[in-house]
């Protein structure tokens, strides 16, 4: 039936390629985000896209779009940032369906780290009191007492952080960690013997910088940088080459630049990925391929979602 309704909704899909984008794969429903994935779900879903696509290795696909060999529906499964449930909880389901995935790993937040914006998350979540007063911090008082109200706190203050220089971020998001007075996990992100299971499983590893930084805010020699080391970081674990990269958010022309492609190449990645929607073909610029997160709970609306995405054909050209 689905696989019709694809001929059908994007006839003119043939030779593109799908690139789904993952996060965290909860091991249960989280009630703070009650629409991030989780195990079952994350199960659902790969069974969906098993069946109506050919799911390929990412080096494969990018060879396919290099000679225009690309089978019918193709897809690749990715993950950005490196959480530790990409190994616990994500890796085995994927085994269960027998399908590969790319995972880009940040390596300063490897074996005990903390992203900035989970620093913030895990603050509110771990709050005892129903205020969180930070206008010592030059924040607001934020109402913590609800679910609802915990959502707000933390979608203000990663808008207000989010784009601000990031040594002075970090300092602000420890400040407000340190506030609350709250013990925070040091286990949400993968340790290098977690990392190095999963390219022996046959996963992808590919490289997101060091420190997740937003490139277009760097100057050139520090976004070189970010690539550079967190590829040699990447290739030291797992002892073998990283061939491809991810950009952090990953919105052209905002996130990164023309030159930030650029210095992809001279970091010595074959193929780099942006979150702009769309399937990619051939013809398209190696170094911008596109992704997308169909975020759809049925099987219908999964399903349409990805046949729309099929249909765009508004990704970078070479």
């Amino acid at each position: 039936m689905m696989r019709w309704l694809f001929s059908v909704l994007a006839p003119a899909a043939t030779g593109r390629l799908s690139v789904l984008i993952f996060h965290r794969v909860h091991a249960q429903p989280d009630p703070l985000f009650p629409g991030e994935v989780h195990a079952r779900l994350f199960d659902q879903q790969m069974g969906w896209v098993k069946r109506w696509f050919n799911v390929l290795p990412l080096a494969l696909a990018v060879e396919g779009l290099k000679s225009g060999n690309l089978p019918a529906r193709s897809a690749v499964i990715t993950f950005d940032d490196g959480y530790a449930d990409n190994r616990t909880v994500a890796l085995p389901i994927l085994k269960a369906h027998g399908l590969k995935a790319a995972f880009f790993i940040a390596t300063g937040f490897l074996d005990g780290g903390r992203m900035w914006n989970d620093t913030l998350i895990e603050t509110v979540r771990a709050c005892r009191t129903p205020r969180l007063d930070l206008r010592e911090l030059g924040f607001d008082d934020y109402p913590v007492d609800s679910v609802e109200q915990r959502r707000a706190a933390i979608a203000a203050l990663i808008g207000r952080l989010k784009y601000i220089e990031p040594a002075t971020r970090l300092e602000q998001v420890n400040a407000i960690a340190r506030s609350a007075n709250v013990v925070l996990p040091d286990d949400l992100m993968l340790t290098s013997a977690q990392l190095r299971e999963m390219a022996q499983a046959g996963m992808t590893i590919g490289g997101h910088t060091v420190n997740h930084p937003i490139l277009a805010r760097l100057s050139e020699t520090e976004a070189l940088s970010e690539m550079v080391e967190g590829k040699r970081a990447l290739e030291r674990i797992v002892e073998a080459p990283v061939r491809f990269f991810a950009y952090p958010n990953g919105k052209p022309n905002e996130d990164y630049t023309a030159a930030h492609v650029r210095l992809a190449r001279e970091a010595g990645f074959e193929a780099a990925l942006s979150t702009a929607w769309g399937a990619a073909a051939t013809g398209c610029d190696l170094y911008q391929i596109p992704r997308f997160s169909p975020w759809d709970k049925t099987r219908l609306r999964y399903g349409l979602r990805l046949a729309g995405n099929l249909r765009r054909a508004d990704y970078a050209r070479a």
